[in-house]
Formats: C-alpha cells, sequence, structure tokens
C-alpha cells in the first residue's frame, strides 16, 4: 500500500512540476525572468519519470501504467535536446512546446490512473471476514 501512495505522490509531484515548468517559460517569455530557471528545471524534470516507471513497477501499477511511463521517460529524456536543437534545427526545435503538450498528458493520465489505483486499493470488501 505504501508502494502504490509513493507512486501516486511522485506521479502528482512530477504533474505540478510540469506546470511550474510551463510558467516558468511564460515568465521568460513576458519578461519576468530569464529562461536559466526555465532550463534549470527542464534538465532536473527527465529524472523524474525515471523514478516514476521505477515506482509503478514496484506498485505494480499495470502493464499500460508502466508503458505510458516508458513513454514519459522517453519524451521527457528528449525534450531539453528540442530545446538545443534551436541553432541547428530550429524546425525540430519547434516541437520544444508540442512536446510539452505530450509530456503534460502523459504525466495528468500516469497521475489519475495512480489515484484510481489507490482508489481501488482502498476498498474494504465488506463480504469477506
Amino acid at each position: 500500500m505504501v508502494r502504490r501512495h509513493a507512486f501516486a505522490v511522485a506521479a502528482w509531484l512530477f504533474v505540478l512540476g510540469v506546470v511550474v515548468q510551463v510558467f516558468l517559460a511564460g515568465a521568460a517569455i513576458f519578461e519576468v525572468t530569464d529562461f536559466i530557471p526555465h532550463g534549470y528545471l527542464g534538465w532536473l524534470l527527465p529524472f523524474v519519470p525515471v523514478l516514476l516507471l521505477a515506482l509503478a513497477l514496484i506498485a505494480r501499477a499495470g502493464r499500460r501504467t508502466a508503458l505510458m511511463s516508458i513513454a514519459l521517460v522517453v519524451v521527457t529524456a528528449i525534450q531539453p535536446e528540442l530545446a538545443i536543437a534551436r541553432d541547428r534545427d530550429p524546425l525540430l526545435a519547434a516541437f520544444h512546446p508540442a512536446n510539452a503538450l505530450l509530456i503534460f498528458w502523459l504525466a495528468w493520465t500516469v497521475a489519475r490512473r495512480s489515484t484510481e489505483m489507490l482508489r481501488r486499493s482502498d476498498v474494504i470488501d465488506l463480504s469477506r471476514p
């Protein structure tokens, strides 16, 4: 049970991290700050889905959730590389915000699945002695 709670907490914290990352990009675009905080967080966030994948497997979250966690590892790993590509291949770099949408959707879906898994495991079967 603790493993499933850890998975759910980590999944929702990652969603929060993605939202903060988008806020930092917006703050830089509107010149509240520069892109340095966005860049720092962008290099840290890809490590979290690796932890999520491990927790999904430990929590026995199911095949589909594990596959979505694998996809999350892949798309977050390429996200900083897309930003770096802006000088040599701007068209490729243009996928950076689109990939961010994919990251958010996958993170949200994994987090929702983790919560549903918790709800199912918290149901007590009163028919059993």
